[in-house]
């Protein structure tokens, strides 16, 4: 896949996961100071292309951000390789990573 075309398509799944946060109640938002200073270096990282969001790779409560519904961001993932929580990969080893579930991937794992 061309380099324009993977680098849309990995900012791309970071904003669904990101608007999914967003989409939560405001009560489960309620981000701290830290947090929100967390998700902005993420989000630069993305942005820059250095590190892609991995689904299905973190283990329980060690995912980088979004884990789902009734959940808010890093440090809330319920279960070892939840299909919808992610870690922060260096870009281009997503795929390659190895769980008990399968490889990792690029979009949420159902």
């Amino acid at each position: 896949m061309a380099d324009h075309k993977m680098t849309t398509f990995v900012a791309g799944a970071f904003a669904a996961a990101l608007a999914a946060v967003c989409a939560t109640p405001a009560s489960a938002q309620e981000f701290t100071e830290a947090q929100k200073k967390i998700q902005a270096e993420h989000t630069a990282l993305v942005k820059a292309g250095k590190v892609e969001p991995c689904f299905g790779t973190a283990l329980k409560g060690q995912n980088d951000c979004y884990a789902g519904a009734g959940t808010t961001c890093a440090g809330t993932s319920t279960a070892d390789y939840q299909g919808n929580a992610f870690k922060l990969v260096p870009t281009g080893t997503c795929k390659s990573i190895s769980t008990p579930k399968g490889p990792g991937s690029l979009s949420p794992k159902v």
